[in-house]
């Protein structure tokens, strides 16, 4: 299992990449679309391969709520072997069901959760083929 990046919730993409990578030297990986219509933007620390995700939600979408200063972690995204298997055990460990999961672009087996304190956590697999 490998903590793979934390994602952050902004109110301007732009803003958001020009301050992490021209202040503070990210790099940006990837950008992109998520299927309920948000963005998301993916810098990388060049010196230490840290990943932070940026992630931004229209207005009237459900995850875009009140901005309040210090609410702005998204979630924290981890890689594992088996999310589904992991998924249960987290269930089984005091986690509730934060978004009912899913497979991204047939590749992916994607979930979140809530944590006991109610932080999401999102994990995901590879789906190998059979």
């Amino acid at each position: 299992m490998s903590l793979v990046y934390s994602g952050i919730r902004v109110t301007d993409p732009d803003r958001s990449v020009r301050f992490y990578t021209e202040g503070l030297g990210l790099k940006e990986r990837t950008r992109g679309r998520m299927s309920h219509g948000g963005v998301f933007i993916e810098l990388q620390d060049p010196n230490t391969m840290q990943q932070l995700e940026l992630n931004w939600y229209p207005p009237n979408h459900p995850h875009n709520t009140p901005y309040t200063v210090g609410e702005g972690l998204d979630h924290l995204g981890f890689e594992v072997e088996d999310a589904r298997a992991t998924y249960r055990q987290l269930l089984n460990l005091g986690a509730t069901p934060a978004i009912e999961p899913w497979l991204e672009e047939g590749r992916y087996w994607i979930g979140y959760v809530r944590d006991p304190d109610g932080l999401w956590v999102e994990i995901q697999s590879l789906i190998k083929p059979e």
